[in-house]
């Protein structure tokens, strides 16, 4: 019924990943509880729920008169804990627990206290109680003191129709009634009713309207006897309960003055401010209040009437500043904000006149105007220790384990909002503490406590050194020198039982500490010794750096858990010197040459020998190792002996191989040129002997520098790099070098005309260019990754080659690019508009978003413009854009499998949806495979927000659309708003106090809201996943459940597949996970993966879900399988079979339907040779057909 009423305290588990190659998880010590912080107070940790109760504990431990009264209480009175169980003892447990509580508060040395032994010894008793507090409204309230004036002070009179019945006399008589308080105790109670009953809407809320309380209050008006000292009605606030949230979920934590000095009080980020008097700090507060200065302004009219124009002017003339600029935003226009708080102002039937109503005017005046100072003094005029800064009170803000000091005014924040005030406690200011007890923990806590917490101390100070000793302990492998021989470029071990050593070190001492204990593990070693970083490689262990500095700690020269360590003379081993660093890095290449028959010659078979080099080795030097005297290299990242091979140049033979990208397993093939006859390449099948058989690219000089030649041919496969074709072309073609860094090549097209530029980088497979196509090589840079290459020109109709070409970037707007193109062509005015062409090469829509960039209008490289006279009309989007204000239409979706209990009353009755718009979608977030999968997107309506509102803002108004009464939603806190793309929910809008503007929506930009269960705040690294467990026996899935991953530790396949066991209650290993692809009705199983090195670009990929081949993001579904039960890698269902054959169908419809168009035109085109009726004369018909892409 309350939902999530309490935050729960989630507590973390860190994974550390150690090794090299493998993943290992290091077992950790179970870690004591952390000492307390710099406030040197204790918290209560949460249980789950217990919030409330932790703040009302945290209360009666900060009143030392009952605190010191709990530990008056001795065995006599309750017993002891260690005779509980025995049947005939008379043991009170809870008084018992709540001293042991309120000690280890006082003086156990932890960050916060646990209420298990507490709660555990809670029951229920039927006895009534009596209780010292007062519950005051908030409702309609302006605060504490309008509330105890209007039940203590007015009277409640009754004449006229409503007269009262004398039970004496028997018959109605005028009578007047009020309530008065009789005692008053030492600690006043106050309860903030701030939570409501809607019985129109029929709905809970809370009021978190403005409700001011002092600091200091004065009882005296409130008492039924008054002859007392003004003294003994004082009360100061010591202790504020405060409510975070709304009335079907929040938190608690308090506010408390500290008034024995317990804590350190002292704040760790002291901000510099410029110094304020009190006049300053007051007239803020008054300019940050509008009813304060309504007020004002109202009590300084004679009748207390104004014009609310008037009113206005007046505000201006007293602040500054007008009531649109400073208040609009938060409370709106003036004369709705004057309706809004009618217990104070009266306006007219008309709205032109605005006037305080009399209680307030008496109120006011009682305020301001009595004889009686003391009465009703306000935050800032008799706050004790606002004006005298010495004497300041310790207030400190507990939130459950967290204590963070605060200031006292600090607490005017809890007067309003989401967070405010829930529960007042107030002492009597008579109330004095004894010296003695001034920050004295120990200050009259029994002796067997004290014992108790001293030993408890001792014992968590040697647990806390065990568990930092031994969560600061590294595993490293010692490389003995002695016992390794250098062999084919690498280190290689003698016997393995001698040459590693495993040594478990702190990583807090210094390389000098780790030197000293080699020195004592290798009892045996001589002369100097020098340790040096290094690493295990296919070729064998290769040396790095040496370690220098030993007064530098293992963290500090960047060791790492299992590290490699070699221990050396730092010269040589075997009487070999040994190369170090990573430029002389050992590679492992697979050499595949022509084997050597019996006889001396060369056969036609390969032979593939893996052959060891240095990588700053010069590539050539693979002649000298296989002893041929010369030859042709050629290169390849795959094992396939046909293809993929690029030659390398022979003035390319003095780079290195790391220049050449080679790297671990690469293949090498060498080809002896000394016998001509032997060709190791094939095309198509077929041995080829030489360059003019392989394929080509046809480069043009269409530069203007003159040349020998104008055509050339350059050898190239679908895996050769554009830039390499350039170089060759400029070097053939005899240009000058200077082209090189200004030139780029343009394919042509068979009508002769210059395409958009092909980047370098890319190869011909990637640029989609076909082997012996022509290219042009022109001069000019080619455009970058960011940039566009766009054709443009003037009038609706152009001829192909007459267009101009300029290069911008994709982040520019149409407005500037327009601006650019003018300039180009010289066209004076900004009477003009952009459009792009179709596909019939005319002039398509019109480019209206001016502000939008080319990319959000998905303007690609090669597009052509068209410059059109007269300037187009704003749109209706860019006229509420201009005005500050979107325009976004609002969907409601909801997985079938996620329905939570806001159904609406269509839905119930298996009615249309709202408005009748529908899309019906397999969502991203549905679970394929099942009836969960289903998911369709209903149109609410638009509404038209400000760019300034925040989402929850955005949410909030979308409530208020017709559609969304027909859903039960409790708040907007229960709503979750994704972002659509392609008819589905694509991005995630997590943060509700975030303003639109900051999300950066487009202004086509259209939001669906998802109903929630509970409310959810989602942190800025957490990802939320739908998880469904794969049901045993059956291709088919559970209900989908939400997951939400932080993604701190990293998006790696290994955190992602612990969080998904914790959350399934399965060991990490007994599990299997796979991502859904829904387009593609496909699973792609999530593994602990090293990524293999491409064949291609010979980079090693970092292992990031985010990227390739996962692309994982927010609303993913992850299908589970349990191992322990089902242990196929099979993860498809039904569904998913049904699915594919369907896409298969569509396409070979597709083909079929192309066919039979074809076979009927043909069938019109000769039934059209049979005589019929004469026709009329043609005429020209002009078909606009909208651009797509």
């Amino acid at each position: 019924m309350f939902g999530d009423l309490f935050e729960e305290e989630c507590s973390r588990v860190s994974y550390n990943q150690h090794g090299k190659g493998k993943t290992r998880l290091k077992t950790k010590a179970l870690e004591p509880p952390a000492p307390r912080e710099f406030t040197k107070l204790s918290g209560i940790g949460n249980q789950g729920g217990t919030c409330y109760l932790n703040s009302l504990l945290q209360t009666l431990h900060f009143t030392p008169e009952f605190r010191e009264a709990l530990f008056s209480l001795g065995p006599e009175e309750l017993g002891s804990l260690e005779d509980k169980d025995k049947p005939d003892a008379k043991v009170r447990i809870i008084p018992l627990q709540l001293q042991r509580l309120f000690a280890q508060l006082l003086l156990l040395d932890q960050e916060a206290a646990s209420t298990a032994d507490l709660t555990d010894s809670f029951g229920w008793s039927s006895d009534e109680e009596d209780f010292l507090d007062l519950t005051v409204a908030v409702k309609n309230v302006s605060g504490l003191e309008e509330a105890l004036w209007n039940t203590y002070v007015e009277e409640e009179v009754f004449d006229c129709d409503n007269l009262y019945h004398c039970g004496t006399c028997d018959r109605l008589v005028k009578a007047a009634k009020s309530a008065k308080l009789r005692n008053l105790p030492p600690f006043l109670t106050v309860s903030l009713l701030r939570f409501n009953f809607d019985f129109v809407k029929c709905e809970r809320y809370k009021e978190t309207s403005c409700y001011t309380f002092p600091l200091r209050i004065n009882l005296k008006p409130f008492c039924e006897q008054s002859e007392l000292d003004d003294l003994e009605y004082m009360y100061d606030l010591f202790s504020v309960i405060i409510h975070k949230g709304g009335c079907y979920g929040g938190h608690y934590h308090v506010y408390i003055k500290d008034v024995d000095h317990l804590g350190n009080w002292q704040f760790q980020e002291e901000k510099s401010k410029p110094d304020l008097n009190l006049k300053d700090l007051e007239s803020e507060g008054e300019i940050d209040d509008p009813l304060m200065i309504l007020k004002a302004i109202l009590l300084q009219e004679e009748s207390n009437l104004i014009p609310v124009d008037q009113l206005g002017q007046k505000l201006l003339k007293k602040i500054g500043i007008s009531w649109n600029k400073k208040y609009r935003k938060q409370h709106g226009p003036l004369r709705k904000f004057l309706q809004l708080h009618s217990q104070l102002f009266l306006l007219s039937s008309d709205g032109s006149t605005v006037s305080l109503l009399k209680n307030c005017v008496l109120q006011a005046e009682f305020s301001f105007q009595r004889n009686d100072p003391q009465v009703f003094k306000t935050l800032t005029s008799e706050s004790p220790g606002l004006n005298d800064r010495t004497s300041c009170p310790h207030w400190f803000d507990i939130n459950d384990s967290k204590v963070q000091p605060i200031k006292e005014k600090d607490i005017e924040q809890q007067f309003q909002g989401r967070e405010s005030a829930y529960m007042l406690f107030y002492r009597k200011s008579q109330l004095q503490r004894p010296p003695e007890a001034r920050a004295n923990p120990r200050y009259r806590v029994p002796c067997h406590l004290l014992n108790e917490m001293d030993a408890a101390n001792i014992e968590l100070q040697r647990k806390r050194a065990e568990y930092d000793s031994t969560n600061n302990e590294f595993e490293l492998r010692l490389h003995v020198g002695p016992h390794y021989h250098f062999l084919n470029g690498a280190l290689h071990p003698v016997s393995q039982t001698e040459s590693v050593w495993d040594l478990s070190f702190d990583k807090r001492k210094t390389l000098g500490d780790l030197r000293q204990s080699v020195f004592q593990l290798l009892d045996f070693w001589e002369g100097d010794m020098v340790l040096s970083t290094a690493k295990c490689l296919p070729a064998g262990l290769h040396v790095y750096q040496t370690l220098d500095g030993d007064d530098l700690t293992l963290c500090e020269i960047e060791i790492a858990d299992e590290e490699d360590i070699f221990v050396w003379n730092g010269v040589e081993v075997g009487g070999i010197q040994i190369p170090t660093g990573s430029d002389c890095e050992p590679l492992l290449l697979n050499v595949l040459h022509l084997a050597t028959s019996s006889e001396g010659e060369k056969c036609q078979q390969l032979t593939e020998s893996p052959q060891v080099f240095p990588s700053n080795a010069e590539v050539g030097s693979v002649f000298t190792a296989l002893a041929i005297p010369v030859g042709a290299i050629f290169l390849s990242s795959t094992e396939c002996t046909n293809e993929g091979w690029t030659a390398i140049p022979q003035e390319d033979w003095r780079k290195t191989f790391r220049e050449q990208g080679l790297t671990n397993g690469s293949f090498v093939l060498i080809q002896d040129s000394s016998n001509s006859n032997n060709s190791l390449l094939t095309k198509q099948g077929e041995w080829i002997t030489t360059v003019n058989e392989t394929n080509w690219i046809q480069v043009k000089n269409l530069c203007q520098s003159e040349s020998e030649e104008e055509l050339v041919k350059i050898p190239a496969t679908a895996n050769t790099v554009v830039f390499d074709i350039r170089i060759k072309a400029i070097k053939e073609l005899k240009l000058m070098k200077e082209l090189a860094e200004n030139s780029c090549l343009r394919p042509i097209d068979r009508d002769g005309k210059l395409l958009c530029p092909v980047p370098d980088h890319c190869t011909l497979k990637e640029t989609e260019l076909r082997i012996e196509s022509s290219l042009g090589l022109c001069p000019g840079k080619a455009p970058t990754s960011s940039q566009l290459f766009l054709f443009f020109a003037v009038g609706s109709h152009i001829q192909p080659g007459t267009e101009m070409e300029i290069i911008v970037e994709e982040t520019i707007t149409v407005r500037d690019c327009l601006k650019i193109m003018l300039e180009k062509l010289g066209l004076p005015g900004d009477s003009w508009h952009l459009r792009k062409t179709d596909w019939c090469y005319e002039a398509g829509e019109p480019l209206h978003e001016e502000d939008a960039t080319l990319k959000e209008l998905m303007i690609y490289s090669g597009d052509t413009l068209l410059l059109i006279e007269g300037k187009l009309p704003p749109p209706l989007s860019e006229m509420l854009r201009f005005q500050g204000f979107l325009k976004v239409p609002i969907w409601w979706y909801q997985p079938h499998g996620c329905a939570g209990p806001w159904r609406s009353h269509q839905d119930q009755t298996n009615g249309p949806p709202p408005q009748g718009g529908v899309w019906g979608a397999s969502a991203t977030q549905g679970a394929p495979g099942d009836t969960y999968a289903e998911a369709s997107l209903s149109y609410l309506g638009d509404i038209e927000i400000s760019d300034d509102a925040t989402l929850a803002e955005l949410k909030s108004q979308a409530m208020t659309l017709p559609s969304v009464s027909e859903f039960f939603i409790p708040s907007p806190a229960f709503l979750r708003a994704w972002t659509v793309e392609s008819k589905r929910p694509s991005r995630l809008l997590r943060i509700n106090q975030q303003q639109l503007r900051e999300y950066k929506l487009g202004r086509r930009t259209e939001i669906c809201l998802e109903p929630l269960q509970k409310e959810e705040n989602l942190g800025p690294q957490d990802v939320l996943l739908r998880i469904q467990r794969r049901l045993p026996g059956e291709r088919a899935y559970g209900p989908p459940v939400d997951l939400v991953w932080d993604t701190a530790l990293g998006w790696t396949a290994s955190t992602l597949q612990r969080r998904v066991a914790d959350c399934c209650s399965l060991p990490v290993e007994k599990i299997e996970i796979a991502k859904y692809f829904p387009e593609k009705f496909e699973w792609l199983p999530v593994s602990s993966w090293s990524q293999q090195t491409t064949k291609r670009k010979k980079k090693k990929k970092q292992e990031n879900l985010q990227g390739a081949p996962y692309y994982l993001k927010d609303g993913d579904t992850i299908g589970i399988k349990n191992l322990l039960v089902e242990d196929d890698g099979d993860f498809s269902t039904d569904r998913d079979d049904a699915g594919k054959e369907k896409q298969k169908q569509l396409a070979l419809g597709g083909r079929k339907s192309q066919e039979v168009l074809r076979g009927q035109s043909s069938s019109v085109v000769s039934g059209a040779e049979l005589p019929g009726r004469p026709q009329r004369p043609e005429a020209s018909l002009s078909i606009h057909v909208g651009s797509f892409r």
